[in-house]
Order: structure tokens, then C-alpha cells, then sequence
């Protein structure tokens, strides 16, 4: 009996080269557009070379979930080709059954069998934190590492980006008890991996909202503004893991990023200006002014115009006239439409109008892209530092025309002829 106690311990383990990897969820905190924000990294680590990546998601949903391996397969430029291990994630395993079988999602099946792996899942709670060990560890080193302090981002997709030079440049740590680097080692598993398939999988997943008075969709109990044309319809969403975006047939109608907490609003200031034409006066109070002013798109040359049209037109009038300027971003460059306003307001001529002119003019002077080895594009001799064009400076640098005065002596032919019946 004494020879049959069974003891609690490890067993190391050997993982062949492009076979295996582990998948888990860390909490990360992240300051976003200003605000401390509770996010999630999901980490795929490969178990023989110890090669990661990592991605931020605004939550653990399954778009998430699935987002973030589309995005390793494409680092990695391959899938494993044994099994990828997890524990019971709920945007993968619906229900835990006996032993390791599992009643998967229908969505996660197809993910699946799009890439060709198997789920390898560990047995629930701390027991079977062991066979994952490699990415357990990976989530927190990585946070400790390079996400303390709070980095602080305009969004997640900028930190995100941020990270992909951060996994590129981790290539070269040493792991422990190792004498070649991670990359190093990584390089003999690229022709072990299965092949990408021709078409990502689209992990986003399609609702169809319906707008509100308010020019609102509500998804997963969080709201987002919509152009005010569509108040009424039902409106066609694909949800991804960090962005939510509505369309209108095959165009993009509406961006925003993903929000989380229930309740939560998102107004864009451009999708209310055919609504505030009629009613200017709910313009000083509206949430999607306040956003505007948060996010840096009404700007201090916005503010300074908007003040001089009302003090120069009265304030429904002089809003007015804001909100025309502003529906001039649909078709202008903003810097252009800027450096309008500011025109405008150094002309005392508060109107949409002048803006508009102002804003042409501004546009046109932009100098077009040039490659890298082209010199400097000098602007023409007639172009004056005003932008106004002289007609008689650019005569003066047209070539001399040499060529013969043009002769009119065939028409002096039908000059002599007589109309029928007046001989």
C-alpha cells in the first residue's frame, strides 16, 4: 500500500516544434481617450519556441476570442498542427460534460473547422491551471513587462499596434534554461505549421437594430448614434470585437469603437446636423457636442466661429451657420474647412458661404503627394504668397506664339453667294 500513495506533483513535459500552443484571457487596465478603462489580453503562446502574441479587446466575447487567434495565425503564418489548449472559456465551451468532453458553441465549431485544429481543454478550476502553465505565466510577465504603468491611449487600436512592435522586438528574449532566442527557435516551426485558408473567418457577428427617435441603435445594452436618416429603419450592424460598424448596402454608414459597460452612449456630433438645422437651439446641450469637444473634432476655431456668427447673426441664426460649416467635413478636408473658419473670422464675414470659398482656396494650395526621391515641388512663378492667381504674371510666363494669324477667307465665299430665287 505504502508504494501506491499517490503523490501531488509536476511531470515536465517535451512539446515537438509547430504542434502545440495555449490561449488565455489576462485583466489589463488601460488609460483610454483619458478615462482608466478595464480591458483584456488575449495571449497565444506556441509551447516549443515559447513565440506570443498578444492583442488588447475592450472584452472577452467570442468576436474577441476568435479575433484574437485570426490575428496570430496571420503573425505566425500558420496554425498549429496538434491542438491549441484552453480552459472552459465561455465564448468557446457552452457546457463542461464528463471528463474533458465539452458542448462547444456552433460559432467556435465553425471557426474550427475553417483553420483545421483541435481544442485541447484542461480540466476546471486551479487543477488544471498546470497544463497551460506556459500561457498563465506569459499573460502576467507581459503585463508586468510592458503594461506597467497604465499606458495611455486614444484607442485601443493604436496600444495594439504598439503591441505588434513589442511581440516583433521579443523575438530576441532568451527563455529560461535555453541558449537560443525565441525567434530563433520559432524559425523551425514555421514549416511545421498548417496552412492559412484562402478567406479569413469573419469573427464579427451581424444584427440588425432598429433606430430610435433619438437616432440611436442599442447593441449588447449600450447605444450608438446613427446618421439621422435612418431613424425608424432597421439598420444592418456587424459587431467586432472592438469596433462597431453600420452599414448602408455595401458602404460604411457609421464607425464607433465597441463600448462594455450597460447604458453607455456614443453620439457623433455629424450624425445630428440635418436634425439641429430645425432645432439649433438643442445644439449647445447635446451629448454628441460634449463627445465632439472630448475627442478634439470641435476644435478651438469651431468655438471662435460659432461665437462671432451668433453674436453677429443672433443665436438660432448664427448655429445655423455653424452647423452648414460643418456639414462641409462630408466633402472638405477638415484642416481645409479650419483654415476657412479662421479666414472667415479674420474677414468679420461669419457665413457658411465665405467659409466655403476660404475652404476651396485652402485645398487647392495643398501640394500634391510626391515620391521620396522627387525634389520639392516649387510652386508656380504666378502663384503669390495670397493664393490669388494674377492672369497677367501667368501670360508673361506663357511661350511667345509664333504661329500665323488663323485666315477667314472661306467664309468670304458664302458672303457672295445668292439665295435661290433672287436673280
Amino acid at each position: 500500500q505504502e508504494g501506491r500513495r499517490h503523490l501531488a506533483g509536476m511531470v515536465p513535459q517535451v512539446h515537438l516544434p509547430g504542434e502545440e500552443a495555449e490561449v488565455d484571457f489576462a485583466d489589463v487596465w488601460v488609460r483610454l481617450a483619458g478615462e482608466v478603462t478595464k480591458c483584456h489580453l488575449f495571449t497565444l503562446r506556441m509551447s516549443y519556441s515559447g513565440k506570443a502574441v498578444h492583442r488588447v479587446y475592450a472584452s472577452e466575447a467570442q468576436e474577441s476570442f476568435m479575433e484574437g487567434h485570426v490575428e496570430a495565425f496571420n503573425v505566425l503564418g500558420g496554425v498549429p498542427s496538434r491542438h491549441i489548449r484552453y480552459d472552459n472559456l465561455k465564448p468557446a465551451v457552452n457546457r463542461v460534460c464528463t471528463g474533458r468532453s465539452r458542448v462547444e458553441s456552433e460559432r467556435w465549431t465553425s471557426f474550427r473547422s475553417h483553420y483545421g485544429f483541435d481544442a485541447f481543454y484542461c480540466i476546471p478550476g486551479q487543477e488544471g491551471a498546470h497544463e497551460k502553465g506556459g500561457v498563465e505565466q506569459e499573460g502576467g510577465r507581459f503585463r508586468r513587462t510592458h503594461l506597467v504603468p497604465v499606458p495611455d491611449v486614444v484607442s485601443l487600436e493604436v496600444l495594439n499596434d504598439r503591441l505588434r512592435e513589442i511581440d516583433a522586438e521579443e523575438d530576441e528574449r532568451l527563455l529560461s534554461g535555453r541558449l537560443t532566442s525565441v525567434g530563433f527557435n520559432f524559425v523551425s516551426e514555421t514549416d511545421l505549421l498548417l496552412p492559412l485558408p484562402f478567406e479569413e473567418f469573419e469573427c464579427g457577428i451581424t444584427l440588425t437594430p432598429k433606430v430610435d427617435r433619438s437616432s440611436r441603435i442599442t447593441v449588447r445594452q449600450c447605444h450608438y448614434s446613427v446618421p439621422a436618416r435612418f431613424i425608424g429603419q432597421n439598420v444592418r450592424v456587424l459587431l467586432r470585437g472592438n469596433e462597431l460598424l453600420v452599414f448602408e448596402k455595401r458602404e460604411i454608414a457609421a464607425r464607433h469603437p465597441r463600448l462594455t459597460r450597460r447604458g453607455e452612449f456614443r453620439d457623433e456630433l455629424d450624425h445630428y446636423l440635418e436634425i439641429l438645422l430645425a432645432k439649433p437651439g438643442a445644439m449647445a446641450g447635446s451629448t454628441a457636442l460634449v463627445t465632439a469637444r472630448e475627442n478634439g473634432s470641435f476644435t478651438e476655431v469651431h468655438e471662435a466661429f460659432w461665437a462671432a456668427a451668433r453674436a453677429a447673426h443672433g443665436d438660432a441664426a448664427g448655429t445655423r451657420a455653424l452647423i452648414e460649416v460643418l456639414l462641409l467635413h462630408r466633402r472638405m478636408p477638415a484642416a481645409a474647412v479650419q483654415q476657412g473658419m479662421a479666414a472667415a473670422i479674420r474677414a468679420g464675414a461669419n457665413t457658411a458661404d465665405v467659409v466655403a470659398v476660404e475652404a476651396r482656396k485652402a485645398a487647392a494650395l495643398v501640394p500634391e503627394p510626391a515620391d521620396d526621391s522627387d525634389e520639392e515641388a516649387e510652386p508656380p512663378p504666378w502663384a503669390e504668397p495670397s493664393g490669388v492667381v494674377s492672369l497677367t504674371a501667368r501670360r508673361a510666363q506663357l511661350p511667345e506664339d509664333k504661329r500665323p494669324l488663323p485666315t477667314v477667307s472661306h467664309y468670304d465665299q458664302l458672303l457672295k453667294r445668292q439665295p435661290k430665287g433672287t436673280a
